[in-house]
């Protein structure tokens, strides 16, 4: 979203899909949509932030982009390389520009590994073949995260939740990547130890010009850490802008309910709080039209009857609304 020359972005998603095909009895199988159509562009070293409610697709969307979920349509095109049907091995070759840190530093963890023997079969995958280097490229990574040399010797389970999640980020950093999906990497830790999680991310993403797509519920997380910040529901991008206009001028009827849970330093600056009623609907069965229209306080007879375009309103700020 930086820059409107498409040869100066990392990441162009184009109308992506997952469907996931659920059986409803013989022979029969209904397609849950958990990312339906969603389109993007993320530059070199940008933070495009991902939010919305739990089941929204979000996550969905990140595996999706890294190909740990084949796509269903559309086109995933990173540095000029479309990804969609590419085979196998040129995928595994890309795959050490593009890696993810996970929600639970734990459970995506080997527990009878060391740290050490992680970070050296992630190298020696990638055909990193001296022993050497591969030590000195270990001993980098846990610097970086602000760990020890001396830690590589230690399995996950001696290590605090907020340490374990600093040997996930090393994790996604020894092969020096260009991008990272961060799915809900501090959700998992108190409140102190996210922020320590979210400085280092921040500096990180600073010093070695990463670019990430960071997947959070959480709005504060996401208004420090990115540039831009993009709004799902069921499925579907409804708002995208940069940081500061999306929250100084938000468009969507579900973007204006979520802001107001943002705590603010400026009680001068909050959003008048928006009524946000119902359950989200099942995206095996979205409604018709817009799918916020259930729950919209705002709806018109056209909201219930024709999809809503997903379009530039002002510059780099998207909405799919038909009353904005």
């Amino acid at each position: 979203m930086k820059d409107s020359d498409s040869n100066s972005h990392l990441l162009e998603i184009k109308d992506l899909k997952k469907f996931f095909y659920i059986k409803k009895g013989f022979r029969k199988r209904q397609a849950l949509k958990a990312v339906d159509g969603v389109s993007f562009r993320l530059g070199q070293s940008e933070v495009l932030g991902v939010v919305g409610e739990s089941g929204c697709g979000k996550t969905t969307l990140g595996r999706t982009i890294l190909k740990l979920y084949e796509p269903t349509s559309g086109d995933i095109i990173f540095e000029g390389t479309n990804l969609s049907n590419l085979p196998a091995k040129e995928m595994t070759e890309l795959r050490a520009n593009m890696q993810i840190i996970f929600q639970d530093p734990y459970s995506s963890l080997n527990p009878r590994m060391t740290v050490g023997s992680m970070l050296n079969q992630i190298l020696k995958t990638h055909g990193r073949t001296d022993r050497l280097e591969r030590k000195m490229k270990c001993y980098e990574a846990m610097e970086k995260v602000g760990l020890e040399p001396a830690h590589l010797s230690r399995f996950p389970h001696e290590f605090s939740g907020g340490q374990r999640q600093r040997i996930a980020i090393a994790r996604a950093l020894v092969l020096d990547p260009k991008f990272i999906v961060a799915d809900e990497p501090s959700s998992a830790l108190d409140m102190s130890i996210q922020a320590q999680i979210l400085n280092v991310m921040k500096d990180l993403q600073k010093e070695l010009n990463i670019s990430y797509l960071f997947i959070t519920h959480n709005l504060a997380a996401a208004r420090f850490i990115c540039d831009s910040i993009a709004v799902m529901y069921l499925g579907k991008m409804v708002e995208m802008a940069k940081r500061s206009e999306l929250f100084e001028n938000p468009l969507h009827p579900y973007t204006k309910a979520l802001l107001p849970l943002c705590p603010t330093p400026n009680p001068d600056g909050r959003i008048d709080k928006v009524p946000l009623t119902g359950e989200v609907p099942s995206p095996m069965n979205p409604p018709p039209g817009c799918r916020f229209n259930p729950r919209c306080v705002s709806k018109k007879g056209i909201c219930e009857e024709e999809e809503p375009v997903f379009r530039e309103i002002n510059p780099g700020h998207f909405v799919a609304c038909h009353i904005v």
